[in-house]
């Protein structure tokens, strides 16, 4: 008896040190175990037909024909909708019924954002900037799904989702002051324009390579898990420094989970950005992890100048969501309301299941790409012109109040007006504001500079006094 108690109390001790290192439920290693002593023991004939399959890496029954599964499973994702193009609610049953307010908020901020972009492209123009990227057409993308988001929620963006910031109250002056790296600039002037964050409203800083927000919460939430001294599975050290490399959105959701925090990670990118490798590692890690993490695709028809057509094969970026097990949808994206509902639901499901979900809404980028391209080059003047006049967020949403009796023309003219009068004295001051101090190249990195840094910084200040007839140091901050 004492022998057998010792070895009850080995089992238990090896089951428990296995249970941490592979992060398995007891259930779990239970299942495997007898999975394993009933393949030795059991012997007895057994009906083909009824075998299952027990490989492990998927969940499957046996055929005995040879068939390649085609690439359509099925005839194509529903784009989900509420409004129809005319602003007509078409289920009443998915009609939000937000508030008047609440809608002219909506309308007041998807167009502030389009003339501040008409502005703003016009001063890149000029060369009074260096560069802009608009967001024509992508308005009801912006606004409707940070209506649905908590203020608390941590948005990893993109670089065309400047309305989720203004909906979330980043200020006019703000946005100037980025674009003309001004001392106002919370970024000191060091990244190029369009290049926004803030802290304050849980707005990540847009990083300018391609997808790399999608894995960036990734990294960020298993090592504050670490930092914080919270329990993680053995194998997730080993995640850590495989994604030390390509930082993403479903870390910082993973570290959200872990401390219960009751808000969600968005993570916005177009589906140019979903045929990156980083796409690949945030979709895989979120799920594996169970994040609370809504991935958001802007699928607006072009990559640059490259069309969906060239950028992939199957049914869009909702197909893919499946395969990583996570739930997705397609929704309308010039259609605010479709894009309100469908983020509110992932969002409360996100937080209450800890599951992931991705969000494909269907829109059309109207502008050129950025101010460095030139569409004309790979589109008509048809094409474009179909969805700003005939398909267009703003339009959509204003046939909708106009038969509520909530706008009129008189508001239109009068909103067009104030708005511009707005954005057009925000960038009147950014102009005339100083250029952040050279010395804050050097700050923010270092608590103490390297020498090498240092000897970089005194051998900077004494280039510019000795040759400061080229520079015009008296634009800048001292």
């Amino acid at each position: 008896m004492a022998a057998v108690r010792s070895m009850n109390k080995i089992y238990g001790l090896c089951f428990h040190g296995i249970r941490q290192m592979v992060g398995l439920k007891p259930s779990k290693l239970l299942q495997h175990r007898a999975f394993r002593v009933c393949a030795v023991h059991r012997q007895q004939p057994f009906d083909s037909s009824l075998e299952k399959p027990q490989f492990p890496g998927a969940s499957a029954e046996f055929v005995d024909h040879l068939e390649f599964i085609q690439p359509n499973v099925i005839s194509g994702i529903p784009v989900y909708r509420v409004m129809d193009r005319q602003g007509n609610i078409i289920n009443p049953s998915e009609d939000p019924k937000l508030s008047k307010e609440t809608v002219l908020n909506f309308y007041q901020k998807m167009t502030l954002l389009n003339t501040m972009d008409r502005i703003l492209y016009e001063s890149q123009r000029q060369g009074r900037i260096s560069f802009y990227m608009t967001n024509y057409g992508e308005e009801g993308t912006h606004i409707g799904s940070a209506a649905a988001l908590d203020p608390s929620d941590l948005v990893f963006g993109q670089y065309r989702e400047a309305g989720v910031l203004m909906y979330r109250g980043f200020p006019l002056d703000l946005f100037m002051a980025q674009c003309y790296a001004s001392t106002d600039d919370l970024g000191k002037g060091r990244q190029m324009p369009v290049h926004y964050g803030s802290k304050d409203l849980n707005f990540v800083t847009i990083s300018s390579p391609l997808a790399t927000q999608l894995p960036q919460g990734e990294l960020y939430t298993l090592t504050s898990a670490v930092y914080m001294n919270i329990h993680v599975p053995v194998n997730i050290y080993m995640y850590i420094f495989l994604l030390n490399v390509s930082i993403s959105a479903a870390g910082a959701a993973y570290a959200i989970k872990r401390e219960n925090m009751n808000r969600v990670v968005i993570c916005y990118f177009g589906e140019g950005a979903a045929s990156e490798g980083d796409a690949h590692a945030g979709f895989n890690f979120s799920a594996t992890l169970e994040c609370p993490l809504i991935f958001f695709c802007r699928n607006n028809g072009y990559a640059i100048s490259t069309p969906t057509n060239e950028q992939y094969r199957g049914d869009g970026i909702a197909a893919r969501g499946p395969g990583y097990g996570m739930l997705s949808i397609r929704v309308d994206g010039n259609d605010v309301f479709a894009v309100y509902n469908a983020t509110k639901e992932a969002r409360r499901r996100a937080v209450a299941e800890n599951q992931p979900f991705l969000i494909e809404a269907m829109t059309y980028r109207i502008g050129h790409h950025s101010t460095s391209d030139d569409s004309s080059a790979y589109r008509s003047v048809d094409e474009v012109n179909y969805w700003d006049k005939q398909d267009h967020p703003i339009s959509r949403l204003r046939h909708y109040m106009l038969a509520h009796s909530w706008w009129s023309e008189d508001d239109e003219r009068s909103w067009r007006k104030q708005s511009r009068k707005m954005v057009m004295e925000a960038f009147e001051k950014a102009e005339k504001r100083l250029k952040p101090s050279p010395e804050l190249l050097f700050t923010d990195v270092y608590q103490e500079l390297s020498p090498s840094l240092n000897k970089q910084r005194e051998s900077m200040w004494r280039h510019l006094q000795q040759y400061k007839e080229h520079y015009q140091l008296d634009l800048y901050d001292k």
